[in-house]
């Protein structure tokens, strides 16, 4: 249809207006559509809107695009300067582990009081500026995010974010204080290990590389999918013409009646599309490649948990450390796990995407049915998903373990799995005194790293550090700091990680040692003394044997080496 228009942002957008009490387009309040019908010119306005909004994103999404291209060496600085804060950490973690559980709990506690210090600043800054004491609602939602800085109540959710933030910690720290002393035990032991085996390390590198190359996979594969059908061309018109928006065909178009009554018209690619028997496919096909993607992924990362689980186990069931370790642990676990273990690390990970794919499903059907009205439809949807979400949970933790088994004596998955189940309920409090407590004693050193980096990155980008005068010129400040916040995490995650599944194995394998072994002559057990005195003495449990069980038999594979050695 053809209207009066106006350029805007390097489009064509009607040319509304107001008349009395009527909306315009041009001089009238409707025209006709090019078939007969007349549509009037208020009808245009939510479509104007939402074009404008795509409008203002686009500019949005190129103003941070630029930021990119005039700050990425400054966010590899601060990505290799939470590299090199994690690696010291570590470090200082095999020699140093208790002061540094202490020393990491205090300087999170100082750096979250210190966000809250600065947000209140802010808030008490701001508290005669112009325009300031406005509502967010009444804000409503703004491309230019920099404006929501410029907000008291902005301010005053992130105090109270921080602040509850910082009560949690608090409390935690409070109820698990005793707890924290047995967790720094298994944090030393971990250390150990970790000193034995240092190329694990970097072992969170080769599984980057590995799930980088499954994502390329996927997303072009994704993209190939969704190109792969037949290009539409349609009739493109810059005055009137009765064959507009028609299909055409590009390579004969310039002798066509449609040519010929519209000169000015050109036959341009519209869309993929058509009405091919592959077509009706195209869905369920970008589903299958979803859930191979999901499938690979969760196969990358089980590999890498059983590379390294096989690593430390066979640093816990080795007498002499430094005799009976293979000399190098991790490429012996690693090649293992490929040559005897696949099956069961293809199977888990088969588990886990089915899993995953019944979810995106969900998401999918709850997209479809956004505007429906059915009550009962929605709340049935709503609880499938939190259902999902919590077996994907359960699942995850399940295949940790079993891989971790798996490592150890080298059964199968489904073997390994119901071992490690039985072992973990045998074991339920330790499980929740000890694994859990070390969990979040590591997930405060992520926190820790994260925020003195976030930190620093603040007062660089947003020209608060006096004396220096390299900062680049942004639009948004705040694009290069979440960047280099949200990259020290994942950085951080990844050595924690290793961290994390040392801890996982080694407990797993103490509450093995202590159901197989008695700490006789006969059967000594392999934990270090140290170890087994504290674990022993503050989780107020029993050592749980059961020789009348089959499994009493088993012996791992560490210790069946060492008995032939």
């Amino acid at each position: 249809m053809l209207i009066s228009s106006k350029p805007f942002t390097r489009r064509c957008f009607p040319a509304l207006g107001i008349k009395g009490n009527e909306v315009t387009v041009g001089n009238s309040t409707d025209f006709q559509d090019g078939e007969g019908r007349t549509v009037q010119a208020k009808d245009l306005l939510p479509a104007v809107k939402n074009a404008t909004i795509v409008a203002e994103t686009r500019i949005v999404v190129m103003k941070i695009f630029e930021d990119f291209t005039q700050s990425w060496y400054w966010i590899l600085l601060g990505l290799v300067i939470a590299t090199i804060l994690s690696l010291i950490f570590i470090v200082l973690l095999r020699f140093l582990a208790g002061i540094m559980v202490w020393v990491m709990i205090v300087m999170v506690i100082l750096v979250i009081g210190y966000g809250i210090f600065h947000c209140s600043m802010e808030y008490v800054h701001l508290k005669n500026a112009p325009g300031a004491n406005i509502t967010l609602v009444e804000l409503g939602f703004q491309m230019d995010l920099n404006v929501y800085l410029h907000i008291r109540q902005t301010w005053l959710a992130f105090i109270i974010i921080l602040a509850i933030l910082e009560l949690i910690i608090i409390l935690l720290l409070i109820f698990l204080r005793k707890r924290i002393l047995i967790a720094i035990a298994l944090i030393k032991e971990a250390s150990r290990a970790i000193g034995h085996v240092m190329s694990s390390l970097f072992y969170p590198l080769l599984t980057f590389l590995l799930l980088a190359i499954v994502i390329a996979y996927w997303a072009i594969t994704a993209v190939f999918l969704s190109t792969s059908n037949q290009a539409v061309y349609k009739v493109f018109n810059q005055t009137e013409c009765p064959y507009a928006r028609r299909t055409c065909n590009p390579e004969n178009y310039t002798g066509t009646e449609m040519a010929i009554q519209c000169p000015n018209s050109q036959c341009l690619f519209a869309f993929y599309g058509g009405e091919s028997a592959y077509h009706k496919y195209l869905i369920l096909l970008q589903f299958y490649n979803v859930f191979l993607f999901f499938w690979c992924a969760n196969f990358v990362t089980a590999l890498g948990q059983m590379t390294l689980a096989g690593a430390f186990a066979s640093y816990y069931w080795a007498f002499s450390k430094s005799n009976d370790m293979p000399a190098c642990p991790v490429f012996a676990s690693f090649g293992r796990a490929l040559r005897y273990h696949t099956g069961s690390l293809a199977f888990g990970s088969l588990i886990l995407a089915i899993v995953q794919v019944i979810r995106v499903l969900l998401e999918y059907l709850d997209h479809k049915l956004k505007g429906a009205q059915n009550k009962f439809a929605k709340f049935l949807l709503c609880c499938l998903k939190c259902c999902f979400w919590c077996l994907e949970k359960f699942i995850k933790f399940i295949n940790r373990n079993a891989y971790i088994m798996v490592a150890i004596y080298g059964k199968n998955f489904c073997t390994s799995a119901r071992d490690a189940f039985f072992l973990l309920m045998r074991n339920v409090i330790r499980v929740a005194v000890l694994d859990k407590v070390t969990d979040f004693l590591l997930f405060l050193g992520k926190l820790l790293i994260v925020g003195i980096v976030g930190i620093l990155s603040f007062f660089f980008f947003s020209g608060r550090a006096k004396g220096v005068d390299l900062v680049p010129n942004l639009h948004y400040y705040w694009v290069p700091i979440l960047t280099i916040i949200v990259g020290s995490y994942f950085i951080a995650h990844g050595f924690f990680s290793v961290y994390a599944m040392c801890v996982d194995t080694l407990f797993l394998c103490f509450c093995e040692d202590l159901e197989r072994n008695d700490g006789s002559a006969a059967r000594p057990y392999y934990m270090s003394s140290t170890l087994h005195e504290i674990l022993l003495k503050n989780t107020e449990e029993p050592a749980v044997s059961s020789p009348s069980s089959p499994q009493e038999e088993e012996v791992p594979l560490r210790t069946q080496k060492a008995s032939m050695e």
